[in-house]
């Protein structure tokens, strides 16, 4: 069977770590290997205009490849970023994926990975360093309490927080020298639950020199990670400032109130930022933090539209089934495995709605979760959220929850009626509370 070539001027390119493979053909001498440097950058872009050359496919090798396309980008190549599931079935060279990579590309068997805009790629290098930091900090954070434990200091008992206002001065204090329990419990706020005389029972401990050594190192490195946090806060504000400059807009609207939880909240406006951004309140969605908020706007940005609908968008979040068919018979419907940054966002946004006790979302999430089980649920409600944030901003519609009750409680009808009329088939008689035959 023959195939039609339906890019003529095509090359594709095997990325890797040392050097670049480049294929304009399917011969041996069709096929070049160069180097990973700018000299080799600008050979690669003269040896595919040398063989007139217009779109070139690669693969989403690590970040490797990102400099290259940037190269090839300016240079007025035509780019296409292909995921290696669309040729991992194939013997793995080298020289035999740039050949392969060329031949698919010719033939249009290849489809483009997601790239965000240059503004999206900017502030998203920028959120994941900060999303990194609070990791890091945290791993610093449990060091401490581990230490704390060692000596037999158990604020972890006493505070819900370590690192919270309280326990940062009790800390504070133990390495300024302070060991006596009553003085130490005497820094913690008023507003703590437990008594003064519990916190200082829970301060008694052996201060040991290598464990208060540990301590120090660790107070001090989370004390540095936490201006850090503060210097890229400041970072993305300026960004955004930046970006608003080119979006005129007067409006004054009154956006929903979202209780700032948590120590890594960001310290800038970024509701304000993201309404500016998208016309429409992501932040009246019941669930969705400001730290979602600020994950969508760096992950996706005003790239949205490159989806063409809610379904193309939540693949490529990997939260939609994949349905294998074979035969007519369904072989599996399992959620394919993936790492995007925005969907473990909205999976924690899910999290937080199955604990809420009313609205359309936890109602849907518990719905589902009695049948399904929790983490089913979980990513169910991550897939909604993505629909319905996809067409708040695609449409300019603002969420209503009572529009959504309202849906709600017209399905809760229709599925009465159709039980009502399940149970007179099987001639059963239907009365209502006040004994009236329905």
């Amino acid at each position: 069977m023959e195939m039609k070539v339906k890019n003529l001027h095509a090359a594709g390119i095997d990325v890797g770590s040392k050097s670049h493979f480049v294929a304009v053909g399917q011969g041996d001498d069709e096929i070049k290997e160069f180097g990973v440097s700018h000299s080799s950058h600008q050979e690669i872009i003269c040896y595919l205009r040398y063989f007139g050359i217009e779109t070139v496919a690669m693969e989403s090798t690590g970040n490797y490849w990102q400099c290259l396309s940037l190269a090839l980008t300016q240079a007025g190549f035509k780019v296409l970023l292909v995921p290696g599931t669309q040729t991992k079935a194939f013997r793995k060279t080298d020289v035999k994926d740039a050949r392969q990579l060329q031949l698919l590309h010719s033939l249009g068997g290849l489809s483009s990975c997601y790239i965000p805009d240059e503004f999206t790629s900017k502030v998203r290098e920028l959120a994941r360093h900060r999303k990194s930091m609070i990791q890091e900090c945290s791993k610093h954070i449990n060091k401490m309490q581990k230490c704390l434990r060692l000596m037999n200091i158990r604020l972890d008992v006493v505070l819900s927080d370590v690192v919270g206002v309280s326990g940062l001065k009790i800390i504070q204090a133990i390495l300024q020298g302070e060991r006596d329990p009553h003085k130490l419990a005497a820094l913690a706020n008023r507003r703590v639950r437990k008594t003064k005389e519990q916190i200082a029972d829970a301060l008694v401990g052996n201060f040991s020199q290598e464990h208060l050594y540990e301590l120090k190192d660790c107070f001090e490195i989370y004390e540095f990670i936490q201006t850090k946090i503060q210097d890229v806060d400041n970072e993305l504000s300026r960004y955004y400032t930046e970006y608003q400059g080119e979006i005129q807009t007067n409006e004054e609207v009154q956006l929903a109130k979202k209780q700032l939880k948590g120590k890594n909240q960001p310290k800038f406006s970024v509701q304000q930022i993201a309404y500016k951004m998208y016309g429409v309140d992501i932040s009246a969605i019941n669930g969705v933090s400001v730290n979602t908020i600020l994950t969508f706007m760096s992950e996706v940005g005003t790239s949205i539209y490159k989806f063409p609908d809610a379904k193309s968008f939540t693949s490529w979040l990997c939260l939609c089934p994949n349905n294998k068919i074979s035969g007519g018979k369904k072989l599996s419907g399992r959620t394919p495995k993936g790492k995007n940054t925005l969907a473990l966002a909205l999976r924690d946004a899910a999290n937080v709605i199955g604990n809420q006790k009313q609205g359309y979302l936890s109602s849907f999430f518990k719905k589902i979760g009695l049948k399904k089980g929790r983490f089913t649920a979980i990513t169910a409600t991550a897939r909604k959220l993505a629909v319905i944030i996809y067409n708040m901003i695609t449409k300019k519609e603002e969420y209503s929850e009572q529009k959504n009750e309202m849906y709600r409680n017209n399905l809760r009808e229709k599925q009465l009626a159709k039980a009502i009329k399940m149970l007179k088939n099987n001639n059963f008689q239907v009365v209502d509370f006040e004994g009236v035959v329905v």
